[in-house]
Parts: C-alpha cells; structure tokens; sequence
C-alpha cells in the first residue's frame, strides 16, 4: 500500500463527508441513507499505487448483528478500461479515522462492464465511511481512463442499495514519471517538456537532492526520455551537474530551474539552467549581485544533445553575450523555448535590476520577463528588453503573423493581498525590442501566483488546419490546485470553458510543461508535492468533440 496516497484519498474523503452531501438515497424498508460525497477528481497511477475512485457513507439508525453487507458491485461506462483494474478495495470505517480498515472487501471478479467486490462489511449504527481503492497495471494505456455510471450494495440477506442517478467524474491514467525519495532524491520540481522530430519525448526537471528548498542548494538537473508516446520512461540521466566547482560545495554549486528547446531544423535539443558558485546556501534569487563571474552573480548555463538526448555537452555559460553587468540576475524560465518559422530559437527569460525606491511591491529590485534569442542556430545569443515590470517566469509562442507572444507569471498577483489579476500577456514584432500588452493580459487567464505552460500547434479541425493555443496552470486565484489544460481557438484573446479539461484537484507545487506527443495528444508533466507526473490528453478532448 502507497501510504501516501492513501492518506491523501482518505483525508480528502472525510472532509468531504463531514461537510458536503451531493447526492443522497433514503431506503425505506431499512431506513438507510446512502450518501455520496463530491467527488474529487485526480488521475488514476499506473503500478503500484492504490487510488482513490469513490467514496460514500451509509448512515444507518441502528446496528444489526446478523445483516450485512456482503457484495458491492461497481458499473463502469461503457469508455472505461476496467481490464487495466489489477487490485479494488473497498475499506470501510465506522465514525472515526482511528477505526478505519477495520472492514474490508477486497476479494473481487470481473463482470460485464462491472467489477464484483465481495467480503463482509457490517453497519454500525450512525455514519459508515466507505472508500474504494484501484490499482491499475503497470503498462496500462495511458489514454485510458474510468468512469463508475452505478453502485450496487448487496446484504445478506437479499437486500440490495443501488446508488442514485449522478454523474461521476471521468477519471484519466497518469504515470508518476518522477517519485519523492527515488534514486534516493528527496524532491524533484520544475519541469520542461518537448517532442522530437523522432517522436522522442524528452523531459528535464529539478534533483534536489537533501530537500525541496530552491536554489542555492544542492541541485542538478535530470532528464528523461520516452520513445514510446510517454508509456515507458528510460532510466533518469543528469545532465547537468557543477560538482563542486571553484573548491565549493554541491550545495554551493546547484543548477536547476530548467528550460527545454528543440531545434526543429537542426534536431538538436538544448537546456538552459541556473547555476552560482557560492553564496553559503542563500536563495541565489537574493543573493546573486551585479556582475559577470559566478562567485558574483547566477549564470545562464546551456547543454546540448545533438543525438535525441542520447548525450550532452558539458554546461557552457552564455552570460557575457546577454547580460548586462548592473543587473542582479538574468536566467532562464522554466519549462520551454520554441523554434521560429524562420529558424530563430527563442528561450523564455527574467532579468532583475535595481531601479530603486521606484521597485513595485519589489523591494530594493524589479524583475522583468524577456526572451533570449540566436539566429545562427545557437553560436550567438541576444536579449530582448523587459516586456512588463514585476514579472518573472515566462513562457513563449509564435502567433500566425509572425509575431511572439510572452505569457508571464505577474508577482503583482498577491493572495495575501487579494489582488490576483491573472498571468500578464505581451506581444513582440521585433524580437524584443518593444512590447505591446495583449487585450487578454491579467484578466483571461487566472493564477495563484505561478509557473504556466504555453504551447502553439497545427490542429485539422473540419478538413483543415487551424492554429490552437493550449495552457496549463493550476486554475485558481488562491491556491495551486486544479492543474487543468485550456485551448484558445482565437490565437489567446478568449479561452472558453467549454475547451478545458480539468485534470487533478489536489493541492501540488503547481508547475507545468505541455507538449504536443502527435497530432491527437497532447502532453503533460506537472507538479505533486515533491513529485512529476505525467499524462497524455486526446486534442479532441480537449476541443470537445469540435475536432
């Protein structure tokens, strides 16, 4: 059993029950009340992990000693991939979390479009909590999902509950790409994400070794790759690692926050990366001062594979091309930079400069999102200036005009302050040098303060190909939670309700990297707590059905 997840589901399960009753069905002849919570929806993990698919309660007005529940049978929509089903278990408790798994019913067969779980489960008199845990197998098709369409609750003595007419969510597969305490790492974060011309899907995020702490600390960055659509995943590879360069300590060497591009002309994938020499363990957000060593100030550190990240070349600093030295810090932002029509490869950037008691809700500094740019396929680097005030990790597109639209993270966006006005947009016609607010910019797209992903793809709708947007973040102004995935039709003026798909309520750290995996999927690698997961999403899920 994952005790972690199970926590989680049960957590979650009785706050539900104590506070919310969405649907409920009054028996009778036995004076019954079967109650179903709201549901929550999350993935479902392939392997060893036991999820959460539902939960509900039975009130009843007293305890009988000879009637009880003996089978509860689970009927699935017609969609639903229940032969990926290797393990169900239906826990029961009676009033308090201290009782429960005291019952369970785990012994289980396979029906027509349902699933047969048998045990002995009595009814004591007031609340009866259930919960029902899948497992899925290991090499389950990752585009598959469940969706319960009824319960039935079998007694002994022939009684039978049958759950009332609600819609239960539709529950999508997911794989834990990255695990908290794998390779005896404590935390991995920040993910970047991109498809080669191959079909190679390539992955890069943050090891944190000893703790989830931010640099400066002891960090590399990871890769992984598929060549599979994302269903099996190779061992993990470093990819940059600064050792304990300059007579330091790995906790005085970290490099991380990852940013992922491919070179579609080229083929060759780069990854750019923060990296300092020093700065005893501090935030190198704070700690990096103007200058161009890195015992002064962070650089921004480049690899590259040129054989579909089989290899890397060792880290190389671009930061005397594209730094000013009055600066504090330039860097990459996570996730990924793209390739222009014309060649131009672009990554997402943020500079911090001092512009003194002028700084908004800043301090002493104020940063800026930008991008940095080559147009000789990666020998020379330049940078655009800074597209709004107050704003760090961006993420990059090209419109169909030619024209680069810089989505950003606005630290004006306060939950304390209550002033979360959304992710700041900007467009640029000449590579950065000047800026023009997008009409969308911090009122189409809400945020809890924090990294998003933006990509841009050619999808056939209706017999021919339209340019759609898709973007993920966790869809609340308060909290990451509800990472969800939105596609704009519109080049990013509107982003109806209609083309979302919610993917997993649960509270996580909240960034995200999207990818288009074919023509039909998309993919995504997202934050949990201290963990990657991945997933895969059909386009025409995504557009509703208008594909």
């Amino acid at each position: 059993m994952n005790k972690k997840y199970f926590l989680i589901a049960i957590s979650s399960f009785l706050f539900f029950s104590c506070f919310s009753s969405n649907e409920e069905s009054r028996i009778q002849n036995k004076g019954l009340n079967l109650k179903f919570t709201e549901h929550i929806i999350r993935p479902l993990f392939t392997g060893h992990y036991e999820n959460l698919l539902t939960s509900f309660t039975i009130v009843s007005p007293v305890e009988e000693n000879n009637i009880y529940i003996e089978k509860i049978i689970l009927l699935f929509n017609e969609e639903s991939n229940t032969s990926d089903i290797t393990s169900v278990k239906i826990v029961c408790s009676n009033g308090s979390v201290e009782n429960l798994g005291t019952q369970m019913l785990d012994n289980f067969f396979f029906g027509t479009g349902e699933i047969i779980v048998e045990g002995k489960a009595k009814l004591r008199q007031g609340d009866n909590f259930f919960v029902v845990k899948v497992s899925l197998s290991e090499n389950a098709d990752l585009l598959h999902t469940l969706k319960l369409k009824k319960i039935k609750i079998l007694f002994n003595d022939g009684f039978e509950l049958i759950s009332p007419e609600i819609e239960f969510p539709k529950l999508r597969f997911a794989k834990v790409l990255r695990a908290a305490g794998e390779d005896n790492v404590n935390t991995y974060r920040i993910p970047g994400l991109i498809t080669t011309k191959n079909g190679t899907l390539i992955a890069v995020y943050d090891v944190r070794h000893k703790s989830d702490k931010d640099l400066q600390e002891d960090i590399d960055v990871g890769m992984s790759r598929s060549t599979d659509g994302g269903q099996t995943w190779e061992p993990m590879k470093i990819i940059m690692d600064m050792g304990e360069y300059g007579g330091k300590p790995q906790n005085q060497n970290g490099i991380g926050d990852p940013c992922i591009l491919y070179d579609d002309f080229t083929g060759s994938v780069w990854v750019a990366a923060l990296w300092m020499n020093g700065s005893e363990n501090e935030r190198v957000w704070w700690s990096s001062k103007p200058g161009m060593s890195p015992q002064e100030t962070g650089q921004f550190m480049l690899v590259k594979s040129t054989d579909d990240g089989i290899s890397w070349s060792q880290p190389f600093s671009i930061t005397n091309q594209i730094k000013d030295p009055s600066w504090q810090l330039l860097f990459q932002c996570p996730g990924r930079g793209i390739t222009m029509k014309d060649g131009t490869l672009v990554f997402p950037a943020q500079f911090k400069k001092d512009i003194g008691e002028k700084a908004l809700d800043g301090g002493q500094y104020t940063s800026h999102s930008t991008i940095v740019w080559s147009k000789d396929r990666g020998n020379s680097w330049h940078i655009g200036s800074g597209a709004k005030t107050n704003t760090t990790e961006a993420q990059v597109v090209e419109l169909s005009d030619g024209s680069l639209m810089l989505n950003m993270r606005d630290d004006r966006n306060r939950k304390d302050k209550g002033e979360t006005n959304g992710r700041a947009v900007s467009i640029t016609r000449d590579l950065g040098k000047t800026w023009i607010t997008h009409p969308s910019s911090n009122h189409a797209l809400p945020e809890p303060n924090c990294m998003a992903s933006l990509i841009t793809a050619d999808i056939e709708i209706s017999g021919s190909l339209k340019k759609v947007l898709f973007f993920s973040n966790p869809n609340n102004k308060m909290e990451r939670s509800n990472m969800t995935i939105k596609a704009s039709m519109d080049e990013g003026f509107t982003w109806p309700e209609e083309y979302q798909v919610l993917l997993n309520q649960d509270l996580g750290y909240g960034y995200s990297c999207l990818t288009m995996i074919d023509n039909n999927t998309v993919g995504i690698v997202y934050e949990g707590i201290k963990e990657l997961y991945f997933q895969k999403i059909p386009v025409k899920d995504i557009l509703q059905g208008i594909k």
